[in-house]
């Protein structure tokens, strides 16, 4: 898939309080942008507001794709918890947007997709018997079945033990090459890893980080990779001081 930009340019209020901006953020075509920043500076507020989810938030601005057409139904959103409804098993939870929209679920792909993400064994689980890496397999499949151009990933492996979500993260990079992906995440080694742009979100606006050469994911142990890593801690640490 050749997804293509998302600009996003404004401000957002809650009343009259603001919440960000004003900002510009250019999120490239085909690429991962790795958005980091302090609680409450309003991140996950930002991918509600693409999503068009947000009911309460006031935004004044333009949120607009590269190629002028509409977002609406070309954006899939992962989000910290799996989501998982606990009464349906694997298969049925990665056709859960099928379901929801009335469409026909594609049990043969969904089947496909399982596979790629290591469940196939695990298809006829409910949740409960399900890993916490496993589950958020199960949401990346789901997410993977949207077969969407834009998509949003709000700290989606946060919660994982570092062994698993290295794993996710490398499948994640591997099964979404070719969209074009916003991530925001806390965590520094992992935008050092995965982002092809990285950008820390403060109050005033938006701040560029270079990322590490070479394509993602980078191993764990490269020197740039490390370096990245400790710089953005430390422009994370003095943001909030």
């Amino acid at each position: 898939m050749n997804a293509p930009a998302l600009h996003i340019s404004g401000a957002a209020r809650i009343g009259a309080t603001p919440v960000f901006g004003p900002l510009s953020l250019r999120v490239g075509a085909g690429q991962w942008t790795c958005l980091l920043g302090p609680s409450g500076v309003g991140k996950t507020t930002l991918l509600r507001l693409i999503t068009g989810v947000d009911e309460v938030t006031s935004f004044d601005g333009t949120i607009a794709a590269s190629d002028g057409l509409a977002l609406e139904g070309r954006i899939a959103l992962m989000a910290q918890t799996d989501l998982l409804m606990p009464w349906l098993d694997v298969m049925d939870n990665t056709l859960l947007g099928a379901r929801l929209r009335g469409e026909n679920p594609d049990r043969a792909r969904a089947r496909d997709v399982l596979d790629r993400v290591g469940l196939s064994d695990h298809v006829h689980k409910r949740p409960h018997a399900l890993s916490g890496g496993q589950r958020q397999r199960v949401a990346l499949a789901r997410t993977l079945m949207e077969d969407r151009a834009f998509v949003l990933l709000d700290e989606p492996f946060s919660a994982l033990d570092a062994r698993t979500r290295s794993q996710m993260q490398d499948l994640a990079c591997e099964l979404l090459c070719g969209r074009t992906v916003l991530m925001v995440t806390h965590d520094p080694a992992e935008a050092a890893r995965l982002g092809d742009a990285i950008l820390i979100m403060e109050p005033d606006g938006l701040t560029p980080v270079t990322p590490p050469p070479g394509p993602a994911p980078r191993p764990e142990n490269d020197p740039d990779t490390l370096r990245a890593q400790a710089d953005l801690l430390i422009r994370l640490r003095d943001s909030q001081t």
